[in-house]
């Protein structure tokens, strides 16, 4: 903590502030002591390197500095036993010490603060523009920039393009990036989700019908060609087009001429038309699910969209566009700690960027105005261990108190020697005449307890420590007593 800025101490008994300053004077930390009635007159915008609050004499002073603290999340917040405030729904509260206190304690807690101030993150700042469309695509990666420089070298031409990827990935956002480069960006941008619509449905949805033409159609309709007339027609999902519209569709793509259903007027079809799928049209043409003059047809200019795990190193950026979005939207600002970045950039991603704003999203609504670290993750994202500040109560217990501790901690809620359960870790019902080892017995219990929660969450401690409802320290300490290395 040596070279930061001031810690601020806050308690109304003058003794116990003047104590407070002995202390952390003596231990290298300088610090400014004030009683409640002044934190009207604290600058929290200050780079302050902590706050220690203890005991208040008044509850309006309490209510009022555990608003201003929830404020200034950036600053971490140590109290003393004996402030009575709510502050475990803090984003930035540390720990709590014990009175009188001990080196060992203090020097714990100004570790964690300083831990804290080294993953705080950087809050996004408000940004103006208007969102009515995400056209940048954000990355610096080598996947997305040769994607932006086949979207330069495709998009004033007049050629088919076909976006290939995994669900998520962003494909209508090359196709809306396409379209606006284009010299059709004057025209509109129509998609139309080709597995979205029933079979019997799809004619009718891209090619328009006349009045009558089946039962319901008591009016004339445009078709999705007519709508995005002068502009880009994105079909989305093609490979789920059933066999009898591909042929309809490949008519139209060779002579760019359609009729709507019940109808006989030549209509042009002045549009441009970018595909898309995230399945695997050559293995379908094979099976003879897909027609391979319908797919050279749209295959004219590919674009293959990488999956978020092939570019991770994007995810910095990605969350800072999207957080961008989602405050542009009226969102609450939030900001990510470079921990629990990391720890999401060890994700695979499965649903890709689509999967990343969902959770950015979720986020945003259940931690307003806050500092999100690795503990606020969903358990999946959590792929590191975040250190847990303790108050040094167990220092003066021993380790036969300790290792009973855990015990109880693990098996509490689980077992109960009146209860069958035990036939399932081949426990005996009823004690043996010669005896038996407890404490070796529950040994072997404890160790196979602790590796199958190790190998259900894939070696990763904090994870398995949530399953066996134990802290992460106690479950380290447990391996390493058991030389359970992984």
């Amino acid at each position: 903590m040596h070279g930061l800025a001031k810690l601020l101490v806050i308690a109304d008994d003058e003794q116990i502030r003047t104590n407070l300053n002995t202390i952390l004077e003596f231990v290298g930390e300088h610090c400014v002591t004030i009683p409640s009635s002044d934190i009207q007159q604290v600058d929290w915008s200050q780079a302050w390197s902590g706050c220690i609050v203890g005991a208040l004499a008044h509850p309006t002073f309490s209510d009022a500095l555990l608003t201003q603290l929830s404020h200034s999340n950036h600053i971490p917040l140590l109290v003393t036993s004996e402030f009575t405030g709510a502050v475990e729904p803090l984003t930035n509260y540390v720990g709590e010490l014990e009175l009188p206190l001990n080196y060992p304690q203090l020097s714990d807690a100004l570790r964690h603060c300083q831990e804290f101030l080294g993953r705080k993150g950087v809050q996004v700042p408000s940004n103006t523009r208007k969102n009515t469309l995400f056209r940048s695509l954000v990355g610096q990666s080598k996947g997305i920039q040769d994607v932006r420089h086949l979207i330069e070298q495709v998009a004033n031409s007049e050629a088919n393009v076909l976006i290939l990827g995994e669900s998520g990935t962003g494909k209508e956002v090359v196709a809306r990036n396409i379209h606006y480069h284009s010299s059709r960006r004057g025209g509109p941008f129509v998609p139309i989700n080709c597995g979205a619509i029933p079979p019997d449905l799809l004619e009718s949805e891209l090619f328009g019908h006349e009045k009558g033409a089946f039962t319901g159609a008591i009016t004339s309709r445009k078709g999705r060609f007519e709508l995005a007339e002068g502009g880009t027609l994105f079909l989305d999902e093609i490979g789920d087009m059933p066999m009898s519209m591909q042929v309809k569709l490949l008519r139209v793509l060779q002579e760019r001429v359609f009729e709507r259903v019940g109808g006989t007027a030549v209509l042009k079809a002045n549009v441009r038309i970018v595909a898309a799928t995230h399945r695997n049209l050559e293995s379908m043409i094979q099976r003879g699910d897909f027609r391979e003059d319908l797919f050279y047809r749209l295959n004219v200019f590919p674009i293959e969209m990488p999956s978020l795990k092939d570019r991770k190193e994007d995810i910095p950026l990605l969350l800072q566009e999207l957080l961008t979005r989602l405050e542009a939207e009226g969102g609450q600002p939030i900001c990510f700690a470079p921990r629990s970045v990391n720890s999401l950039m060890e994700h695979d991603w499965p649903g890709n960027v689509r999967e990343l704003a969902n959770l950015v999203e979720r986020m945003v609504i259940l931690y307003p105005n806050s500092l999100v670290d690795v503990n606020h993750l969903p358990v999946k994202y959590r792929y590191s261990d975040i250190p847990e500040f303790q108050p040094e109560m167990n220092i003066f217990k021993s380790v036969e108190e300790q290792e009973r501790d855990a015990l109880d901690s693990i098996f509490a809620d689980n077992f109960s020697l009146n209860e069958p359960q035990l036939d399932d870790y081949n426990a005996p019902q009823a004690l043996p005449p010669e005896g038996v080892n407890l404490k070796e017995m529950l040994a072997e219990l404890e160790v196979n307890m602790i590796n199958q929660a190790l190998d259900a969450q894939d070696g990763i401690v904090a994870r398995a420590a949530d399953m066996l409802g134990m802290r992460r320290t106690t479950l380290v300490e447990k391996m390493r007593k058991y030389s359970l290395n992984r």
